[in-house]
């Protein structure tokens, strides 16, 4: 029988990670694995088996990857751990490569518009020690050839199409939800815009349509974000800000790099929320005041959520300054409004723990908020409701899950089903209450419509 070899990789960093013991380890694994859709279930016995030499199952090696890496603070590699060629490659793995973006741009939009792909990408994991890209440097990198024939050539025209397409995507996705709109955008993107990419074109037209790709792209992993599918929203990014690169688009980098920010503080990770967010401003050109507001509105969430309260009041002013100078335009992508701006105090009062606080500045939120924002306000009244509860406000809160209710009867979306979920534990043990039991009955008659569906 071959004697197993010590995995000295593994040790090597499990002493540079400075856990106290190797069940806190396991237990970092299982975490990431959830987030993956794995339900993992090591303990410390499982480590020492590692460390032994013992290979842990194929599809758990990315988990243990990203827990060291998200410990270390730093990418760690297959190599490292001494589990041996990385598994994540291809459309699953994030990476700024230095090589073709458009390539990899097609990888991904193929392998989402394939539908027994689309559960695997969903599944994929998201990078927490993804450094954060210079754009300068991505500039020098980044480079592609034109593969046109001489009679395949666009113009100002191709471009103008693709901008009104992102539009009215974007469209879909605040009316109907991000599962209806995603697909079609992948779609788009690989049918339409690539081979437009590689098209022979002027200068000016070649970069006009690398920056518009960009923000569909760019679209795309907000989409990919909003349905919790992680990992493929941080890979959208990445091709987002390698287009945006190439087409020395600053403002698409930076709102780009905003998205990243607020990826990284849905899933908690704080620290790298406040260094995307503060990357993003920092990169900005001479932005306008609405671009500066909505940059600086994610700096004050990423402060909040490392509890440091004097600079999120700091930033929350220097937003609310930079939008009462903007003008009444709101882009369809990646626009902020006072709705964002008010959304974005709410978000601020919560995580340093005004309560109260919050929800007034949510409901001020809805108030400011376009009527056919549809998504936009169920997720804000599903955060509403849940923090009216927290306070004991059952009766109002059962208000706002019913004005939750009458947006989720018409989406498609993986946040609002969340939401809806979320809805129906908390209610469990306020049964008695009439306005809970109304409330339940609705969300019955909900299930049953959706499933007949």
């Amino acid at each position: 029988m071959t004697q197993r070899q010590r995995n000295d990789g593994l040790a090597g960093l499990l002493d540079e990670a400075r856990w106290e013991t190797n069940r806190q380890f396991a237990a970092a694994v299982n975490r990431v694995g959830a987030e993956m859709g794995l339900t993992l279930h090591y303990d410390g016995s499982a480590v020492t088996h590692w460390l032994s030499g013992m290979m842990p199952h194929k599809k758990a090696r990315p988990a243990i990857i990203e827990a060291l890496s998200r410990r270390l603070g730093r990418p760690v590699t297959s190599a490292e751990t001494g589990f041996g060629a990385p598994l994540l490659v291809g459309p699953e793995a994030p990476s700024y490569s230095g090589t073709d973006p458009i390539e990899g741009l097609i990888d991904t939009g193929r392998a989402d518009m394939d539908p027994s792909r689309r559960t695997v990408l969903a599944t994929s994991l998201y990078a927490a020690a993804l450094p954060v890209p210079i754009f300068a440097e991505l500039t020098k990198r980044e480079r592609y050839q034109t593969s046109a024939g001489p009679t395949t050539r666009i113009g100002t025209g191709e471009v103008a199409t693709v901008r009104t397409m992102t539009e009215r995507i974007a469209g879909i996705l605040d009316e109907l939800g991000g599962a209806h709109a995603r697909p079609m955008a992948a779609a788009f993107l690989v049918n339409t815009v690539t081979p437009w990419l590689k098209a022979g074109a002027s200068d000016a037209v070649r970069s006009g349509m690398l920056a518009a790709a960009s923000d569909l792209t760019y679209l795309l992993g907000w989409m990919a974000m909003y349905e919790k599918a992680h990992g493929l929203g941080q890979r959208y990014y990445v091709k987002a800000l390698e287009l945006a690169a190439v087409a020395e688009d600053h403002v698409t980098y930076c709102r780009t790099l905003r998205g990243m920010a607020l990826q990284a503080a849905n899933l908690k990770h704080a620290k790298k929320a406040l260094e995307l967010a503060d990357s993003a401003a920092e990169a900005a050109p001479a932005a306008g005041p609405r671009l500066r507001a909505f940059l600086t509105g994610q700096q004050a969430h990423g402060a909040a959520l490392v509890g440091d309260r004097r600079q999120a009041f700091v930033r929350l002013a220097e937003t609310e300054s930079a939008l009462s100078k903007a003008d009444n335009r709101r882009d369809a992508i990646g626009g902020y409004d006072r709705a964002a701006y008010c959304f974005h105090v709410s978000s601020v009062l919560y995580a340093l723990g005004d309560v109260p606080g919050s929800v007034k500045a949510m409901q001020d939120s809805n108030r400011a908020r376009p009527a056919v924002e549809r998504q936009g306000r169920a997720h804000a009244n599903g955060l509403l409701a849940q923090r009216q509860l927290e306070m004991g406000h059952l009766e109002a809160a059962c208000a706002t899950w019913n004005a939750f209710l009458n947006d989720y009867e018409r989406l498609s979306s993986a946040r609002a089903d969340e939401h809806f979920t979320t809805m129906r534990r908390r209610l469990r043990p306020h049964r008695a209450n009439r306005h809970v039991r109304d409330l339940t009955g609705r969300a019955q008659e909900i299930i049953r419509q959706k499933a007949v569906v």
